[in-house]
């Protein structure tokens, strides 16, 4: 039995470790192979009770399992910390809403100079729902393991993640009057949809009961399941990683568009570095520890991505083209926390990326995950 353990102890820390390059596989696999993908985004789990309820997509559930997997690993004395620091954790919440936003309108007005404004279209939707997510729960990890403040960290995904119904209409409200025609309507209507009702559903409220859970039956007895949990977790991400990327990359893959793919990266690239330079600057104008600054810039700079991938390929299938940002975003938002982490923050442990992003946990404590 204690053989098996470490067994499974020793799967989940190296998958854990190589998950970068395993969600780099998964996203090589959804282009040359994506019809398995395309099977499980296809499975409706409400029909197999009765054919009139609403639709309960596979992605969506596994998308509650990995939310509900992080909520377990929440901590109460670190929940209860964040009164001490209500200033600065407002500031980072406020400025994660607030500077995407203003990068994508500078964006969009200097994509007007581009040769198709349908790629231009495309870019922006698909950054409107990087803006709108809230802050990735792998964040938490990158601020421990370079030293950070964990309760501030903590804080921002929590209130992110607790606001996210709220304020993901209406940031993408406010980047769909930079759209036009049928992608602003889109974004209106992702807005005043269902969105805010996903996020409820399938983000906070998972968290919410897998954080009552660790509550109820304490945090020694969730520890003994960790390596299981972790394990659970990062699989059932990779799976969810290559459902949702089978829907735009095999057509990338067929037709590729260097120019389109060349200037989408740049975008993504310099949105993620804002990101992650806006939380330095906020900390030095605050007069934050290090620690802190650490936090600020992880938590600014990382959004929780598998939940925007679930959302667009579930609502704008029409639409396949868009997830390309987010596709790259989720990407290179842990190789620029690697670049920070090891050369800007000195961090004890940066060679190891861990991807477990985004959907993985909306309230993942760096361990937990």
């Amino acid at each position: 039995m204690i053989a098996g353990e470490n067994r499974i102890g020793q799967l989940a820390e190296f998958i854990h470790r190589s998950l970068l390059w395993l969600l780099v596989a998964s996203y090589i696999l959804a282009a040359v192979i994506p019809g398995p993908g395309l099977w499980l985004r296809s499975v409706d789990l409400a029909r197999l009770v009765s054919t009139g309820l609403p639709r309960i997509s596979l992605p969506s559930i596994m998308l509650g399992f990995l939310l509900f997997n992080a909520g377990l690993g929440v901590r109460s004395d670190r929940v209860w910390g964040l009164a001490r620091k209500p200033a600065l954790l407002m500031i980072g919440v406020v400025a994660n809403l607030v500077l995407p936003v203003a990068f994508i309108f500078i964006a969009v007005t200097t994509m007007h100079l581009w040769h198709n404004p349908q790629e231009v279209q495309e870019i922006l939707v698909g950054l409107a729902l990087i803006a709108s997510l809230p802050v990735a729960g792998s964040s938490t990890a990158w601020a421990q393991d370079a030293d950070g403040d964990l309760t501030l960290s903590v804080g921002l995904v929590l209130f992110s993640t607790c606001l996210s119904p709220i304020t993901t209409p209406l940031v993408l409200h406010a980047v769909g009057w930079m759209a036009d025609g049928t992608y602003a309507e889109t974004l209106h209507g992702l807005a005043v949809g269902e969105v805010g009702g996903f996020l409820g559903m399938y983000v906070l409220i998972p968290s919410l009961v897998g954080m009552a859970i660790r509550g109820a039956v304490g945090g020694e007895r969730i520890a003994r399941c960790r390596s299981h949990l972790k394990l659970a977790s990062s699989s059932v991400l990779l799976i969810l990683c290559y459902a949702n990327a089978s829907v735009a990359l095999p057509q990338t893959i067929r037709n590729p568009d260097w120019d389109y793919l060349a200037v989408m990266l740049v975008i993504v690239t310099a949105m993620c570095v804002l990101g992650f330079g806006a939380g330095g600057l906020i900390g030095r104008l605050t007069h934050a520890d290090r620690a802190q600054k650490a936090s600020l810039m992880f938590g600014l700079g990382m959004t929780n991505n598998g939940t925007g991938l679930v959302i667009a390929a579930g609502a704008l299938q029409h639409m396949p083209m868009v997830m390309l940002p987010i596709i790259f975003y989720n990407l290179i938002q842990h190789v620029v926390a690697a670049f920070v982490g090891r050369y800007l923050l000195g961090a004890r442990g940066a060679a190891s990326p861990l991807p477990i992003q985004e959907a993985k946990s909306s309230f993942q404590e760096a361990k937990a995950a």
